[in-house]
């Protein structure tokens, strides 16, 4: 920093916030601006590389860029500093000489720390040593940073604070921000897949009278102005299949979830999904859409099908095969599980494999349990688990063949749910005796269990033509298709436990 703008403040020279605070009361009392104003750039990083990717080892241009980001690195060598710039989209060297800043200038950069937000013009050029450089002749500094940027922020020991301080996680490891760029191609590609095949993306409210859509813990808040409680939405499904009513053919909605449950590698209490309905179709146009557009999603965040999750390959490509529930749990307990069982044989089949039956389920929730115990996890490559039981399916469509289940697929990879779809219950009175049954088993002590929609069932009154629906979460795709271990990684700003102070 130039003798002018020096400051008699004293600071603690072992305390880096407080010099760079004291920098900062400098500048100010100069008469200079530390956070700056607007600066027009006329390239940015990943440009410069591709425009002079043949320049030569120590050729100089006249070619003048203007370019803005922040300082990584920086080591002063004499007359000449040598710094490390990123933007948006990746790094590059500055090059500066006493000769081409001037004195006052070069003496004010060696007091520009790292992690400021500068501005710098100059020319292009590349060192002997075959570095692409922009060689400066002036700089603004654009914003002062007050905090010093973490020598080292890897690695288990730092995993929560990467999340709290997502903003520093994604200054200091580029590779975060590349999960978050995959993560738009992922929601765009799905958007614009939707849109060919003739969806219309719709918005329904995130603040409902009645929970429905899924069985889930929801959150409640206080509507002031109807002085009444409300729930965040769990589901968009209720609200979409109204507009099937209403006569739109096509509808789908991209948006957050809550449910007020525990949180896990694969949960977190707010979350995004999609969710699709579509008339005059059934289970099986469901799945051709479903693959449709995880395919599509695919090709835009890897490039091709054949990927690999943790160290698993998992092919995404051809036709996925459809298992029904109880021949996979058949399959996976070794004995069979189905509806010619007793309750009690059921009960002990499920505890044998390490779960616990509760009083009230039937035989339908008990052939779920035993699904999810013994084959679930064994279920890598995607597949179209179908056939669900009645009993945890409440706003599918029966099976003709076999009332008992209902014509509903779960979608699983690598162990895990990824989309849910039925063949839509567009029978008011099947379906008002659903959500009474719900209801029985809410007073039971199911605080999953969903409500009673009185509306709902009036809108089924009026005559939903047959339908097919999905539902897929998000986040959990992008997880795949990023390779990373834990929601957390693919949530810029997941939910975190209060920083203890």
């Amino acid at each position: 920093m130039s003798e002018e703008i020096k400051t008699e403040t004293p600071v603690i020279e072992d305390d880096p916030i407080e010099v760079r605070r004291a920098k900062r009361a400098a500048l100010i009392e100069a008469g200079k601006e530390p956070y700056g104003h607007a600066f027009p750039v006329t390239h940015h990083v990943e440009e410069l590389d591709e425009k002079y990717a043949n320049l030569e080892d120590g050729e100089t241009t006249e070619d003048r860029v203007v370019i803005a980001g922040r300082l990584m690195s920086k080591r002063n060598q004499g007359k000449i500093i040598f710094g490390e710039l990123r933007d948006s989209t990746g790094d590059i060297q500055l090059f500066c000489r006493i000769n081409a800043l001037g004195e006052e200038a070069f003496e004010e950069l060696k007091d520009i720390d790292m992690g400021d937000w500068i501005g710098v013009e100059g020319v292009m050029m590349r060192t002997r040593r075959g570095q692409l450089s922009v060689a400066v002749d002036s700089f603004e500094l654009l914003s002062k940073s007050l905090r010093p940027l973490p020598e080292k922020f890897h690695g288990l020991a730092d995993k929560e604070i990467r999340y709290r301080q997502r903003y520093v996680d994604l200054i200091v490891n580029p590779e975060v921000k590349d999960t978050f760029a995959k993560r738009s191609k992922i929601v765009s590609a799905i958007r614009r897949y939707m849109e060919e095949q003739g969806f219309m993306e719709v918005e329904t409210p995130f603040l409902h009278s009645i929970m429905g859509g899924a069985n889930a813990r929801p959150f409640t808040t206080h509507f002031n102005a109807l002085d009444r409680d409300y729930y965040l939405r769990i589901a968009t499904e209720l609200p979409l299949k109204r507009l099937l009513v209403g006569g739109f053919e096509k509808v789908f909605e991209i948006g957050r979830q809550f449910r007020n449950e525990g949180m896990d590698p694969f949960h977190n209490p707010e979350f995004t999904t999609m969710e699709a309905y579509q008339a005059f179709t059934d289970l099986d146009g469901m799945m051709e859409l479903t693959q449709g557009y995880i395919q599509a999603a695919a090709m835009a965040a890897c490039g091709t099908l054949q990927i690999t999750y943790q160290g698993t390959e998992v092919d995404l490509s051809g036709e996925w095969p459809r298992r029904t529930m109880a021949e996979l749990a058949t399959e996976g307990a070794g004995e069979e599980v189905s509806f010619d069982r007793s309750r009690e044989d059921l009960v002990a089949i499920l505890e044998r494999n390490g779960g616990h039956a509760e009083d009230a389920w039937g035989k339908g929730k008990l052939i779920a349990e035993i699904f999810e115990a013994v084959a679930e996890e064994k279920l890598i490559q995607p597949t179209f688990v179908i056939d669900h039981p009645l009993e945890v399916s409440p706003l599918a469509k029966k099976k003709p063949s076999d009332p008992n289940y209902t014509q509903r697929f779960e979608l699983f990879i690598i162990g895990h749910e990824y989309a849910n779809a039925f063949t839509e219950l567009n029978d008011p009175v099947d379906q008002a005796e659903r959500f009474q049954a719900q209801v029985d088993a809410k007073d039971f002590g199911d605080d999953e269990a969903m409500g009673f929609d009185h509306d709902y069932i009036r809108a089924l009154e009026y005559g939903m033509p047959p339908a097919g629906g999905v539902g897929i979460g998000i986040d959990r795709l992008v997880m795949l298709l990023t390779d990373s271990p834990t929601i957390r990684d693919v949530l810029l700003f997941p939910h975190m436990r209060e920083e203890a102070r």
